[in-house]
């Protein structure tokens, strides 16, 4: 006499597979939707055209929103990527960069420019330490338009050595009676790139601990 297996219970009672948890609304979910609002429309109101058409619309416009997202996202990680490599090649090189602090290495020197967009009867450059304090002044005299170069060699009005660190650098520029500040060039070394995150942008690494936007570089030397 064959012998007869007993029925497995645990497979008629066993709880169906859990359900992945959704929060978006998808094409064949709105279609859904749709149908049983048809069904359950009041026949003496029915849903006119112009409804219908909207609320197609509506999910068109959405879905076309998603798809622009995804293409913006694709597109800036393709410009973040660009920037990394034009970073990246920067390492190790000469620039001249939009800034107004300036790292004085032991026995070193700064130099810089600024960039005239007309003649100026004179251009001067003021250097000052971390407590605001002026301790040279350097006199360029008359420049015509263009770009006007100086160099600090890192000594005080007196001629005396001073220390390593951070100067303030500020250009003022004098046109007849009219003495205003102009932009000004530091020349530095990158020594590093750093990579931002979230939309931060990259950032260059300078001597002295320095940080500086790839968007301030205005010359590679």
């Amino acid at each position: 006499m064959n012998d007869i297996a007993p029925l497995d219970d645990s497979r008629l009672f066993a709880p169906p597979p859990p359900q992945e948890s959704r929060t978006d609304l998808g094409q064949q979910d709105f279609l859904t939707l749709m149908i049983t609002q048809f069904r359950n429309q009041d026949p003496f109101k029915p849903m006119e055209n112009g409804e219908f058409l909207g609320q197609l619309a509506q999910f068109s416009t959405v879905s076309g929103i998603s798809s622009l997202n995804e293409g913006f996202n694709g597109l800036s990680a393709s410009l973040v990527n660009d920037q990394a490599l034009q970073a990246a090649n920067l390492v190790g090189r000469r620039v001249l960069a939009s800034a107004d602090v300036g790292y004085l290495a032991d026995g070193g020197s700064i130099s810089g420019a600024v960039q005239l967009g007309s003649s100026a009867s004179s251009v001067q450059v003021e250097i000052a330490d971390s407590s605001g304090e002026l301790i040279r002044r350097i006199d360029l005299g008359a420049q015509p338009s263009g770009q006007v170069r100086f160099t600090w060699d890192g000594r005080d009005s007196r001629g005396d050595v001073v220390d390593s660190g951070d100067y303030s650098i500020v250009t003022r520029v004098s046109r007849g009676a009219n003495v205003e500040n102009a932009e000004t060039l530091l020349e530095a070394t990158i020594e590093s790139v750093s990579l931002g995150r979230f939309g931060q942008g990259i950032t260059l690494n300078l001597p002295g601990g320095a940080q500086l936007p790839l968007s301030q570089i205005r010359q590679i030397t």
